[in-house]
């Protein structure tokens, strides 16, 4: 059985415009917000939310599973208001193998400026640092083609396609698995933390 990476609900990471943090049971009602917007889950693995016991039920699991080092889920907090405006997770982590899974999420209203691919950045680069990882993965739905676009920006390969692999509220749909390896990754853009503060 792998060991567990390190305590994860210490972890702090900065961007020019993001802190990203893990949630707190207070951030119930805009985890709810964001995952019940039908636009932000179009090609999401599971239908929009319908109630606040769903987004309270999400933070226990992290706030349960951060201490052991099971995933790593941030929510991107704006610097400017303090709005929770999407999250980024480490999940599926192989110690052995030094791998993992991204998946990440961000309010429709704000797409287009470019926050999520800074979020991401300060992920990948933690991932590839501080946890000295080897590889990392991220499963898509192919019709998205923003996400893809976005994988490929942070220097992902389009690696394979599986056919009819999700089936989300009847809706029958494909698998884009993308990869990375440490050794394509040229490094951060902007100002990391070390994953404490």
């Amino acid at each position: 059985m792998n060991k567990p990476m390190r305590r994860f609900d210490e972890v702090r990471l900065q961007t020019t415009r993001l802190d990203l943090r893990p949630l707190q049971a207070g951030d119930a009602p805009a985890l709810l917000a964001l995952f019940s917007d039908p636009v932000a889950m179009r090609y999401w693995s599971t239908p929009p939310w319908t109630s606040i016991e769903q987004a309270q039920a999400s933070i226990a699991v992290d706030l349960d599973g951060l201490p052991k080092g099971e995933h790593l889920r941030l929510g991107l907090q704006s610097r400017d208001d303090g709005q929770l405006l999407g999250t980024c997770s480490l999940f599926a982590l192989h110690p052995t193998s030094r791998r993992g899974e991204i998946g990440y999420l961000l309010r429709s209203d704000v797409w287009g400026r470019g926050l999520m691919h800074e979020a991401l950045q300060a992920l990948v680069q933690f991932a590839f640092g501080e946890l000295q990882l080897h590889r990392l993965e991220a499963d898509i739905d192919p019709r998205n083609a923003a996400s893809a676009r976005s994988l490929q920006r942070l220097g992902f390969t389009k690696e394979g396609h599986l056919r009819e692999r999700w089936i989300v509220d009847g809706e029958v749909s494909d698998t884009a698995l993308y990869g990375l390896l440490r050794s394509e990754w040229p490094g951060p853009a902007y100002p990391q933390s070390d994953g404490r503060r």
